[in-house]
């Protein structure tokens, strides 16, 4: 499994698409922590594509509120 692209975002153009997007992943990454505590099993990629995609997400954001500025 490959890491997320930033070309993959183009989809994104409002930024509360971003903002939903965003709150999806941490809750995503919410629940792989307590996977985690509880023993389950989960895969260690996973944590590291969620946490890319958000941070890519919040550059796009970033970069959308500049240019709305």
């Amino acid at each position: 499994m490959s890491l997320p692209k930033y070309k993959d975002l183009l989809s994104f153009t409002s930024l509360v698409e971003i903002e939903t997007e965003i709150d999806l992943l941490q809750r995503t990454l919410f629940d792989f922590r307590m996977k985690r505590s509880t023993k389950r099993t989960v895969k260690p990629h996973s944590f590291l594509h969620t946490k890319r995609k958000i941070a890519q997400l919040n550059f796009k954001r970033s970069s959308l509120l500049k240019l709305g500025n």
